[in-house]
C-alpha cells in the first residue's frame, strides 16, 4: 500500500505511527478537569433560618443539570476510551481530530451553567434557549467523531490488530445519529417544548452510553454499503 501524506514525506523515509500514550494521557487530563469544573456551577442557595431545605429544593433543577452533564462527560470518556482501543498509533492529522473532539468536551460546562440558570431562575422562553443551546453544542460535538472514524477507515496503518475497515465503518452510524437526533432535539425544544427537548438530550446520552463499546451488530450492514 502506498504511503499516504500522514506517514511519509516526498523523497524521505516513511513515518511510523506515533505511540498513543501521550494522546491518551492528555485527553484523560482534559476529561478530568472538565468533569471537575462542572461542580463549580453548584451553589449554596441563600436562605433564612429554618428555610435551608426549601432553598435546596428550589435549586434542585440546577442539580439535575449537573447530573446530566456529569453523566454526559463520563459517557464521552467511555467512548473516547473505546476509540483508543481501535488504534495502535497516531498521526498529526489524528491528533488534530482528537483536539477537535476535546474542544467539544471542554465547552460542556458553559451550556450546563446556562441550563441550570434557566431551570432555576428563567421562564419558559429562557429554558427553550438553554435547551436549544445544549442540543446544538451536543450536535456539533458529534462532527469530529464522524471525521475520526472516516479517517481511521482510510488509514489502516493506524488501526489496532484485528480492527478491520467494516468495523470502523459501522461506528460511523453513531456520530451521524448524534448529529441528526441532537439537531432534531433542539428543533423540538424550539418549536414544541423545552422539556421534551431536555428529555431527548437525556435519551441520546443514554444511547451513546449503551453503545460506547461500538456497534458490532452493524458490521454486516456496513459490509453491504
Amino acid at each position: 500500500m502506498p504511503a499516504g501524506p500522514d506517514n511519509a514525506r516526498p523523497g524521505g523515509p516513511a513515518r511510523r505511527p506515533a505511540d498513543t500514550g501521550r494522546l491518551a494521557a492528555f485527553s484523560d487530563g482534559v476529561f478530568a478537569i472538565v468533569i471537575t469544573l462542572l461542580v463549580l456551577d453548584l451553589r449554596v442557595p441563600e436562605y433564612h433560618e429554618g428555610e435551608l431545605l426549601a432553598s435546596l429544593g428550589r435549586e434542585g433543577p440546577s442539580y439535575l443539570a449537573f447530573v446530566v452533564s456529569f453523566v454526559y462527560v463520563g459517557v464521552l470518556w467511555l467512548n473516547h476510551h473505546a476509540l483508543l482501543r481501535l488504534v495502535r498509533g497516531t498521526s498529526l492529522a489524528l491528533n488534530w481530530i482528537n483536539i477537535a473532539i476535546l474542544f467539544g468536551v471542554v465547552i460542556i460546562p458553559f451550556p450546563t451553567a446556562v441550563l441550570a440558570s434557566a431551570l432555576v431562575d428563567g421562564d419558559a422562553g429562557d429554558l427553550r434557549v438553554a435547551v436549544v443551546m445544549y442540543a446544538f453544542a451536543a450536535a456539533l460535538m458529534s462532527a469530529p467523531w464522524l471525521v475520526c472514524f472516516r479517517y481511521l477507515r482510510r488509514h489502516p496503518e493506524l488501526r489496532a490488530e484485528g480492527v478491520d475497515q467494516d468495523h470502523v465503518r459501522a461506528q460511523e452510524i453513531r456520530p451521524i445519529t448524534g448529529l441528526v437526533l441532537y439537531g432534531l432535539t433542539g428543533l423540538v425544544a424550539l418549536v414544541v417544548s423545552p422539556i421534551l427537548g431536555l428529555v431527548g438530550i437525556i435519551v441520546m446520552i443514554i444511547f451513546h452510553g449503551v453503545t460506547s463499546e461500538g456497534l458490532p451488530r452493524w458490521r454486516r450492514w456496513a459490509a453491504r454499503r
